[in-house]
């Protein structure tokens, strides 16, 4: 797959150029440029460790949202095994943006819940990217009951920019639907974990959001709002989204900071994009330390210990 840049990004592209054209005149003219292709290569590598180590705000909102960063798709195909889905909310339909069922990670059972932004335009269209409907989050409520009942541990993958902003969503109760998972979630009697793997946006990330661990990747974002839409509301003007982004703290190290995330979890340090199997690798270990963990307090407890993290947000 031909690597995509982003903007901040040019002097990699430079340099890929150049490994490119030695390679291409290397055969030419029957020449070994191993040495100089190595040498680009070694300064690749730098530049990019120094890149990613000192992203903005902003320049960290384009990583999560890099069109080849791993999507929710990728996790269930790399560390989910035996993944059965399950369809719809009894209500009105099956929201294709948000995707759940059984599966198992390592040796342990989950249900899995997570929003799916597609990969190809047609996938894209088809799950609205990855922004899912009031039906979606009452699937999730519906899925998450089941989990409770049979004593199955819940896992979220948080993808989303935001849940669908649109008049029919509104009509059909998205609000309700979203206050009615945290709710819900917050007295489940059974461990839950969420990870925010790519855009944490808005009442979207928070419909699947509140949990016994909550991790972010070192990568993502998780914020109240966009960048773009914090910036339309304060400045009435989009192209301040530079400016909104910082000022959000949305980063994964601020949020740590912060307090409204417990983890985080390292990505390749060239972006998940670059190496979305260790990528993936890193989260699925997280997953499993994490519910060894969980799995050791009684489930009173736990949902107790559950309420006091929540409420103890935002304290000094």
């Amino acid at each position: 797959m031909e690597t995509k840049y982003l903007p901040f990004e040019n002097e990699v592209k430079r340099i890929d150029e150049e490994i490119s054209e030695l390679i291409k005149y290397g055969k030419q003219k029957g020449i070994n440029y191993s040495e100089d292709i190595e040498k680009k290569k070694s300064e690749k590598i730098v530049l990019l460790k120094d890149i990613y180590s000192n992203l903005s705000a902003w320049e960290t909102v384009q990583v999560a949202r890099h069109p080849q960063r791993p999507i929710f798709g990728d996790y269930l195909g790399y560390i989910v095994r035996d993944f059965r889905e399950m369809h719809g909310d009894r209500t009105y339909g099956d929201d294709r943006a948000l995707i759940g069922g059984m599966g198992r990670i390592g040796r342990e059972k989950f249900m899995i819940i997570g929003q799916d932004k597609g990969r190809s335009m047609k996938e894209k269209v088809a799950c609205n990217f990855g922004c899912p409907d009031p039906e979606g989050y009452r699937k999730a409520y519906r899925l998450m009951s089941f989990a409770e009942k049979y004593g199955l541990p819940i896992l979220t993958l948080i993808d989303t920019p935001g849940a669908h902003p649109g008049i029919g969503a509104e009509e059909r109760g998205q609000a309700q639907a979203i206050a009615e998972n945290l709710k819900l979630m917050s007295r489940l009697k059974t461990p839950i974990i969420s990870i925010v793997i790519g855009e944490g946006g808005s009442g979207g990330a928070l419909g699947i959001g509140v949990a016994d661990r909550l991790a972010m990747m070192k990568n993502s974002y998780y914020s109240v709002i966009s960048p773009e839409g914090c910036a339309a509301i304060l400045w009435k003007d989009s192209s301040k989204k530079e400016e909104a982004a910082e000022a959000l703290k949305l980063t994964s190290k601020d949020n740590y900071r912060l307090g409204t995330i417990d983890s985080v979890i390292e990505e390749p340090f060239w972006g998940a994009h670059r190496n979305p199997r260790e990528a993936i690798w890193n989260v699925g270990q997280y997953i499993g330390r994490t519910i060894r963990d969980l799995k050791k307090i009684n489930l009173d407890n736990l949902v107790e210990q559950r309420y006091e993290k929540l409420m103890s947000i935002g304290r000094d």
